[in-house]
């Protein structure tokens, strides 16, 4: 009876034991869960907490830009940047929304006109600036004939053999406006417009066939200007 006795009290005694480790198992479970819970991201799939503006200094000039305009993600970040690439809608001057998945059914449908304009703004570190490089440098290599193209709108074309041979050049007074663009051929042409702002060079891109509206252009670029340097104090 004894050995009996003492056989029957093991399993009571190995239970005795593992109680106790399964109820602090399970506590340390608990704990890992709260912890997980308390640290989860509460942001949407949007970034939704991210800033909408973020105050940025290229060349010693602050901009107030538009978080989703900034192009690449290595840029979007506050403080002293050498240069910022953006984009915007044309005409709302609103950032664009995420890029549409392409898929081989919808490669074709996906190729459509360009509807914005981009933007660099970069240290100009002293350099020429563009208006001086459009009244000494520009001149050396254009055509002396010039063509009006649209009411307001003078083009004049640069020389084959110079460096901006394959472009034209495009000026209006009000509102003003100066344009280098290349020609239509394989793909369509495009237009550089730059303007200095402090410390910084803004240059513009945009189709060349939006020169048929250069006014309602060169408003958008005066426009989106201002919207970047925010109010003045």
């Amino acid at each position: 009876m004894t050995v009996f006795s003492a056989a029957s009290l093991r399993p009571s005694r190995t239970r005795a034991h593992i109680v106790p480790i399964v109820l602090g198992g399970a506590a340390a479970l608990g704990a890992v869960a709260l912890v997980a819970y308390l640290l989860w991201p509460t942001w949407g799939a949007g970034g939704a907490s991210a800033p909408d503006r973020l105050p940025v200094s290229v060349g010693g000039t602050l901009f107030n830009v538009p978080t989703t305009a900034i192009r690449m993600k290595i840029q979007r970040h506050s403080g002293p940047q050498e240069r910022i690439d953006l984009d915007v809608l044309y005409p709302s001057l609103e950032p664009p929304g995420a890029p549409r998945h392409v898929t081989a059914d919808t490669v074709e449908t996906a190729v459509q006109s360009i509807d914005r304009i981009f933007l660099s703004i970069a240290a100009h570190h002293d350099a020429l600036a563009p208006e001086q490089r459009t009244a000494t440098i520009y001149p050396r290599y254009l055509d002396q004939a010039a063509t009006q193209p649209e009411e307001g709108l003078t083009m004049r074309t640069f020389r084959t053999e110079t460096p901006y041979g394959s472009e034209d050049l495009y000026s209006a007074a009000s509102p003003a406006l100066t344009a280098r663009c290349t020609r239509d051929a394989a793909t369509p042409g495009m237009c550089l417009s730059e303007r200095r702002v402090g410390g910084a060079d803004l240059t513009f891109r945009f189709p060349r066939s939006w020169l048929s509206q250069w006014r309602e252009v060169a408003e958008a670029m005066e426009k989106l200007t201002a919207q970047l340097r925010g109010p003045k104090g």
